[in-house]
């Protein structure tokens, strides 16, 4: 089985939003590093290596990254 086309980016945790909703999610918002410097926004509701539920804080380093699903890629 072949492993699906990926990419890892380094990021740092921006801003944490709180929910003013019961029952909404809090979201953090994570700025990627490089040329184009993206934001992106995430549930802040993460499972560590343990299995213990753990949240983002603003200025945590992490590592994004994105897998594709499909296999069906352009080739460039």
């Amino acid at each position: 089985m072949s492993e699906k086309p990926s990419a890892t980016l380094p990021g740092i945790v921006e801003k944490v939003f709180t929910s003013r909703l019961p029952g909404e999610l809090e979201m953090a918002q994570i700025g990627v590093e490089g040329p184009d410097h993206s934001k992106i926004r995430i549930e802040n509701t993460l499972t560590s290596e343990n299995g213990e539920d753990v949240h983002l804080k603003p200025g945590a380093k992490v590592k994004l990254t994105v897998r594709s699903r499909a296999a069906r890629m352009n080739k460039d």
